[in-house]
């Protein structure tokens, strides 16, 4: 991961931890654990009804676009439980996920891949719970 600011609300972050707590993985996957853990250890926490409404939180819909390729998608960040690729929920524990959590809108996101590096630029956050009232998901 790199090094960036990141902004997410108390809730998820609370949620995010029992995620964490919950998963005893070993080797690649507990070295990812380790990144988000990071990412949460190094958030600005803040009240739900404060997040700025371009910023990615769970449960958040957003348009990326591949900075290599230009090619433009739009993917929901959930919990793994909710995760589908045929519906186009990311997982927080997959690596996209990680990297997008606590984004703004415009900023550039990377992750390790077995090529070497993807690099997103967050486009839109078309659906925001928070920003919508929902803070119940």
């Amino acid at each position: 991961m790199n090094s960036r600011n990141i902004c997410m609300t108390a809730v998820d972050l609370s949620r995010l931890r029992d995620v964490l707590r919950a998963r005893t993985s070993v080797g690649r996957d507990r070295d990812h654990l380790d990144s988000l853990e990071e990412e949460l250890d190094r958030a600005d926490v803040v009240d739900p009804s404060a997040i700025p409404s371009n910023v990615v939180t769970m449960n958040s819909q957003v348009r990326i676009e591949d900075v290599d390729t230009g090619m433009v998608n739009v993917y929901t960040l959930v919990f793994p439980s909710d995760a589908s690729i045929a519906e186009r929920k990311i997982s927080i524990l997959a690596p996209i996920g990680t990297a997008l959590l606590g984004s703004r809108v415009g900023s550039t996101v990377n992750w390790p891949v077995p090529a070497g590096r993807r690099t997103m630029r967050i486009k839109d956050v078309l659906y925001q719970p928070e920003a919508a009232g929902d803070y119940h998901l």
